[in-house]
């Protein structure tokens, strides 16, 4: 465990434009004779399509271009399974699947031009519940599914689109045997990702190149995507993303950059495409998955878990995305950072004709983590054992084995267990209708490929030139504190070039709470290329060896002598290409063992560097109206090292506020046809500054042995994660009665309190 405070406070460069009002986001990005784009999309949540005419548009004064499934190659695409169209041809399969495109001098022309084309359907029955999905006979979603390119650990059985299951010794047994079995059920809504910017793209061709403005957080991705559906080469193929006004996942993998781009190409002019709220809420392909989660525990009086079986089914709705592994990630979020002797996970991803889910902070662990935390909360009243006891005697530590039989390295879990509920004044009295609850929870490191440059300029400043994407959270901006303290320069000396795929080394996007973990890695890497050429030349000056020099204040120095030196600037001036380049060793994921029952095996098996958290809330419930009011939270995070501590207590700062929106006012209210009911703001509540209670933050330094820079692991996804189940229980003991549907609202905490 180390200190925070004294390191060094980072001023992030993009903070000053972003205040002020004068950066530029994607929408904010203007062409000479750019024309509009506006989309058709679906009638119905499934249908076949008999025809789409669209004579009527096209008369239309100020309409450029319309493009449909015949304008483009008839390609399938997706990330783990081939399933979508760019254009809807034969079957539409949620209710918002684009059917066409337009582009016209004005929105207003496009837009009205969109309503004019005209789609004849021969309705189909939908299929919106995934449970019912799962039943025989029903419809398939995808008739040719067995047929898809896809991933070959991909269950193809019925709607079953993604299926993981952990066995682990014989957990039917071992509950016989158990002192005490607890069982649970509980649903989760789907929910959004709601970043503040809505979604922009802006296409412009020159010759047979095209260069894309887009609010990504994938930029690599897009390009590929682009690349495939239009059937271009990648190298003609540019991305650039301007500041991005968050994304929380929503704007990951590859969405609208070639159907604006087919449209730029058709009418041979800049086309732009700036998305409404409601198509904010209900277009993209990335929403957060609904789930059922069936639990059963059995435990011996001293609180030993003996057997956990789980039966969870998730929404993937109408096409896979990014999200094929969705299946096996809640499953490990249902055992949780806990020994269990015998496990018995089923987890099916199911598809549905409801808009596809994909990654929104943290997928399928929020969710999951508040089902499993309340059962704990449940299984430790059966027990007659305090909650906080039970989580002390059953959390994993240094040596325990999870049930895929990966044996864990150094875990805080304990410690931030400890440090939550001191923080919060556990166990002290409370006024009537108040309480606390406490909740655990992991999420795993990614590591993935990622790429830097770091060149030296010869005014003795220098340049990070990364692949990597700066989603707003600062995980870019803090990259210059890595490299200088590997250079031995000031953070402020570095400037940073990133978000261009023309410029920078591949990255696989701000995701996973990858940045730092991989990206700094490389930064790290390349920076030492730069300090080695630095010593050799300094080495020449001084005549010296090489490894009696050291970088320090912007000098390179003799060890034990600091006054025999010579500046980096004077170095630099010298010799124009000082640069290096890194890459990073991706780390390797943990051993587990091949034959522990796991089917769907799609890499999260074992938890790389996990992060582990714990929090603890303080809430009021009014039960007369069933609103609770969230006082206080502590936060304790082992996340490794902390590289930028007031970048870090940010993420939890709006990790947690999110978390708390996850808990009791987000939520897809669907009308059992695969329509939205609340795709607005009005409805759809998001909390503010003025609904965020007092965080107090305390990070659990556990260094990684196998993680990021100086031991570090990610910090973007791990505050959103236990948020919900603290909540939980927060309200089950101050009502003495559990809400088993997410999110708690109002209605449904006073209906569980009846």
């Amino acid at each position: 465990m180390t200190a925070t405070a004294q390191r060094p406070r980072l001023i992030r460069q993009d903070g000053r434009e972003k205040v002020t009002g004068a950066g530029r986001y994607t929408a904010d990005v203007v062409a000479a004779g750019q024309l509009h784009a506006r989309f058709r999309y679906s009638d119905h949540a499934r249908a076949r399509i008999l025809r789409i005419d669209t004579s009527r548009a096209r008369e239309l004064a100020g309409v450029l271009a319309i493009v449909t499934h015949e304008d483009v190659p008839d390609v399938l695409y997706g990330q783990m399974v081939k399933d979508r169209r760019l254009f809807a041809r034969e079957e539409v399969r949620f209710d918002s699947d684009v059917i066409a495109a337009v582009a016209a001098t004005t929105p207003e022309i496009a837009q009205a031009a969109a309503e004019l084309i005209q789609v004849d359907y021969e309705p189909l029955e939908a299929v919106c519940d995934p449970e019912l999905a799962l039943e025989p006979g029903t419809p398939l979603i995808h008739e040719r599914w067995a047929s898809y390119e896809a991933d070959e650990t991909m269950e193809r059985d019925g709607n079953v689109l993604g299926r993981s299951t952990i066995v682990r010794g014989d957990a039917t047994a071992a509950m016989a045997g158990a002192d005490v079995v607890v069982s649970s059920r509980y649903e989760a809504d789907g929910a959004h990702g709601v970043p503040i910017e809505p979604r922009a793209v802006l296409a412009q061709w020159q010759g047979d190149r095209v260069t894309i403005w887009s609010s990504t957080q994938t930029p690599f991705a897009a390009r590929s995507g682009v690349a495939l559906t239009l059937g271009i080469p990648e190298s003609h193929v540019r991305i650039i993303v301007p500041l991005l006004g968050g994304g929380f996942g929503s704007k990951c993998d590859f969405h609208f950059e070639a159907h604006v781009a087919a449209l730029a190409r058709k009418a041979g002019r800049p086309v732009r495409l700036v998305f409404s709220r409601r198509e904010e809420f209900v277009a993209p392909d990335h929403r957060r998955e609904s789930i059922a989660i069936e639990l059963q525990t059995g435990a011996r009086r001293d609180g030993t878990l003996v057997a956990r079986r789980a039966r969870l089914v998730l929404d993937a709705g109408a096409y896979c995305g990014e999200g094929g592994f969705f299946a096996q990630l809640a499953a490990m979020h249902a055992i949780g950072p806990y020994v269990i002797e015998n496990v018995d996970i089923d987890s099916r991803l199911v598809y549905t004709n409801n808009q596809p889910s994909g990654s929104i902070r943290a997928p399928t662990a929020p969710q999951t983590c508040w089902a499993v935390e309340q059962h704990m909360d449940e299984l430790a009243a059966a027990l007659e054992l305090d909650p906080v006891e039970l989580r002390r005697r059953t959390l994993i530590e240094e040596g325990s084995e999870s049930p895929t039989r990966q044996v864990f390295g150094p875990v805080g879990i304990r410690h931030t267990l400890e440090r939550a509920a001191q923080m919060i004044g556990y166990g002290q009295p409370l006024p009537e209708n108040e309480a606390i609850g406490v909740a655990c929870g992991w999420w795993p490191s990614f590591g993935m490929p990622s790429g830097a440059y770091v060149k030296l300029n010869g005014d003795g400043t220098a340049t990070i030139v990364t692949g990597a994407q700066e989603n707003g959270s600062g995980a870019v901006m803090g990259l210059p504190l890595i490299a200088a303290q590997v250079l031995g320069m000031r953070p402020e000396d570095f400037s940073i070039l990133c978000q261009d795929t023309d410029a920078g080394p591949y990255d696989s996007g701000s995701s996973g709470s990858q940045t730092t973990f991989n990206n700094g890695r490389a930064v790290a890497e390349a920076a030492g290329e730069v300090a080695q050429r630095l010593r050799e030349l300094a080495a020449e000056q001084l005549e010296i060896d090489p490894l009696d020099l050291e970088l320090a204040g912007g000098e390179v120095r003799v060890k034990g002598s600091p006054d025999r030196s010579v500046a980096i600037s004077e170095l630099a001036a010298a010799d124009a290409e000082i640069l290096g380049k890194g890459s990073g060793a991706v780390p390797e994921q943990p051993a587990c063992s091949p034959d522990s029952g796991c089917l769907g095996r799609l890499g999260m098996e074992s938890f790389l560097e996990p992060q582990l958290i714990t929090h603890a809330v303080h809430v009021r419930v009014d039960p007369e109206t069933g609103v609770v009011r969230v006082l206080r939270v502590a936060a304790a995070h082992d996340s490794g090292t902390i590289i930028n501590p007031i970048g870090a207590n940010g993420q939890v700062h709006g990790g947690v506020v999110m978390g708390i929106g996850q808990a009791l006012t987000e939520g897809m209210a669907l009308d059992g046809h695969g329509h939205q009911r609340n795709p607005h703001l009005l409805d759809y509540k998001l909390q503010t500054a003025a609904d965020a209670p007092r965080i107090e933050i305390a990070w659990i330094e556990t260094p990684a042995v196998n993680g990021g820079p100086n031991g570090s692991k990610g910090v973007g996804e791990p505050p959103s994660v236990p948020t919900p189940g603290a909540i939980a229980n927060a309200i089950a003991r101050a009502t003495g009665r559990r809400v088993h549907r997410l999110p708690m609202t109002p209605e449904r905490v006073w209906e569980a309190g009846r």
